[in-house]
């Protein structure tokens, strides 16, 4: 048993592995098969019976989601023998030897012995490999037209007795198939259905289908409906000829040759009279030269390894303009192979003391991890200076360029540690690792993680469709949240990721622009530029939306000597007078109030009056 497939999509790929989750056992039907364990359970050991001398397979907690919650259509490759059997073989098999291969030598890569009896299988196989049976001592034997075969006579009317005139026929064409249409096996569509037709010129228009429940290549099974086709046509040629008696051994289902004439033909009646031997004749068909064909487009399932899930959860503000009412946490998966497809996801916000099955992971992610790390540079330029690499899972993921208006659109988005930003120019350096450059920074309020990211940090490319989104409580916010994944490749159990839920997804950004102006008597005046949650790619020219309850900032002015004060101000300024502001360094620190919490800081440090007033 090698490959399966459930509703024609590959199911145990030629290693063994499954693409969907299920248990299997395998009972080849041995002499000394035990019961199956999973039978038994339902039955009881004592009624259960093991089935010896029938193999079978057995799939237990099959995973059935990806097939409609049905049982699906099952297609099993099994391999009886080295290489292609011949047709008689076969007929050989079926009949327990009672059939004999007489020259019926066509091969067959695959056959599926089924029907209503043992003779319509051997009619199907006769029709294969143009065989007919004759009488072989208690048995039948299997003769095609490749066999050998003895010369005769054609004395007719000379003959002694002269009681068996010459006699030749041919019945109309239009009477036999125009078109032959011939479906089997096709190897290069993973043993789905394929039809090759064969037609032929002249009169007509009868159609004839063959169903061939055999294993055959394209350029065979064409090779197979034309000679089908020449047999109907050549077979309209029936003869009668009287030889001598010398040819009593010639019997019905022979093969024979004419004296002095060419072609073959094939002996169908056999009559003895007043010493005059008369055969019945059909002209046998040249053996067809060999015809090329096409299997078609071929979409087969691709026979790739799973691996083991790879999993992220990190919180970041949504991927469009929407204001979200609670936290959401975002979650990217890919496996260690190029054929994982998708994992079940769990998740916990009480430190692991209880689960609860989120669904299933997205499309898989392109992910990997920081072969080196980017520097530092500001977040409201372009950062043409920096680049970074990364490797990748596995090698069949693939990173591409993108333009300015295609990185204005959000194109490019990737996580590394914990800054988000986008590339423009990916270049591959092998078979995983690529370096990424023409960098956006601090992307989406995450300006404050630029230049902490270290080698062996989380690279992740973000796209709507490949995140699963997990919506979280407001009370979840400032706790850790852990997710498990589990796949068919995860046999060593599932993969694990965590994620502090900072409020991120829900919180205001930082201010922007925060500076200082100092006045003559040593007043100072701080001013900076409202953010917000809403509007990140700012289209139409005016200000964002607030989008929280009011405009509101909480101002901590740090001195020198340590002590501090926090301010709340309605307006993106606040005063500081002389006095208040006093003679060392101060530390500025703002944040702007949000319905679930404050926005991460946005900082400057005032230099001492003296060296700010020179």
């Amino acid at each position: 048993m090698r490959r399966i497939w459930a509703d024609g999509n590959l199911l145990r790929g030629a290693a063994g592995d499954f693409k969907t989750q299920t248990g299997f056992r395998l009972h080849l039907g041995g002499e000394d098969q035990e019961v199956d364990p999973l039978i038994a359970s339902a039955e009881g050991v004592g009624l259960t019976p093991a089935m010896r001398g029938c193999a079978y397979a057995m799939f237990e907690d099959f995973q059935l989601a990806d097939y409609g919650n049905r049982i699906p259509s099952l297609t099993f490759e099994v391999v009886a023998d080295d290489g292609a059997v011949s047709a008689g073989t076969i007929a050989a098999a079926v009949t327990d030897g009672l059939v004999t291969d007489e020259g019926a030598a066509l091969p067959i890569g695959g056959f599926s012995a089924y029907g209503d009896s043992v003779r319509s299988v051997l009619e199907t196989l006769a029709v294969a490999s143009g065989a007919w049976f004759a009488p072989h001592g208690a048995t039948l034997a299997m003769v095609s037209d490749g066999a050998p075969g003895a010369t005769v006579s054609d004395a007719g009317c000379a003959a002694e007795g002269a009681g068996a005139p010459r006699t030749r026929s041919i019945a109309p064409l239009a009477a036999q198939p125009k078109t032959v249409a011939l479906g089997y096996y096709d190897p290069a569509r993973d043993y789905q259905t394929g039809v090759q037709r064969a037609r032929r010129p002249g009169a007509g228009s009868v159609e004839r289908a063959v169903d061939m429940p055999a294993v055959l290549s394209a350029g065979d099974a064409k090779t197979m409906a034309e000679a089908i086709l020449a047999r109907a046509e050549t077979g309209r040629e029936t003869r009668t000829v009287a030889t001598g008696w010398d040819a009593l051994g010639v019997m019905p289902g022979a093969i024979v040759s004419i004296a002095g004439e060419g072609g073959r033909w094939r002996v169908t009646g056999w009559s003895l009279e007043k010493m005059v031997l008369r055969l019945d004749l059909v002209r046998l068909a040249a053996a067809p030269l060999p015809a090329s064909a096409s299997s078609g487009r071929v979409l087969a399932t691709p026979d790739l390894p799973v691996g083991a899930t790879v999993v992220h959860a990190f919180e970041a503000p949504p991927l469009d303009d929407q204001v979200l009412s609670a936290p959401r946490l975002l979650i990217a998966a890919c496996g260690a192979g190029a054929g994982w497809r998708k994992s079940a996801l769990l998740l916990s916000t009480d430190d692991g003391a209880s689960w609860s099955a989120i669904g299933g992971t997205a499309a898989p992610a392109v992910m990997g991890r920081l072969a080196g790390a980017p520097g530092a540079a500001p977040g409201w330029i372009a950062d043409a200076r920096d680049g970074f690499e990364v490797d990748l899972i596995h090698d069949g993921m693939m990173l591409g360029d993108a333009d300015d208006a295609a990185l204005d659109g959000g194109a490019n988005l990737a996580l590394i540690g914990d800054e988000l930003l986008q590339f423009g120019r990916a270049e591959p350096l092998g078979a995983t690792r690529w370096r990424l450059s023409r960098l956006w920074r601090g992307r989406r309020g995450t300006e404050a993680a630029i230049g902490t990211q270290k080698v062996g940090d989380r690279f992740v490319l973000i796209a709507a469709d490949r995140v699963a989104v997990a919506e979280l409580p407001a009370s979840a916010i400032g706790s850790t949240v852990r997710v498990l994944a589990s796949g068919v490749g995860d046999v060593d159990g599932p993969a694990f990721s965590e994620a502090v839920v900072s409020g991120a997804s829900v919180m205001p950004p930082a201010p922007a622009h925060l500076g200082a102006e100092s006045a003559a008597n040593g007043d100072m005046v701080l001013r900076w530029v409202r953010r917000s949650r809403a509007g990140w790619r700012w289209i139409d020219g005016a200000d964002a939306p607030l989008v929280e309850e009011r405009e509101l900032y909480r101002v901590t002015v740090t001195g020198g000597d340590g002590s501090s004060r926090t301010v709340e101000v309605e307006t993106p300024t606040l005063s500081v007078t002389a006095e208040e502001r006093g003679a060392g360094p101060l530390h500025i620190a703002v944040r702007q109030a949000g319905v679930f919490g404050e926005s991460p800081p946005a900082e400057v440090t005032v230099p001492a009056r003296g060296e700010i007033d020179e």
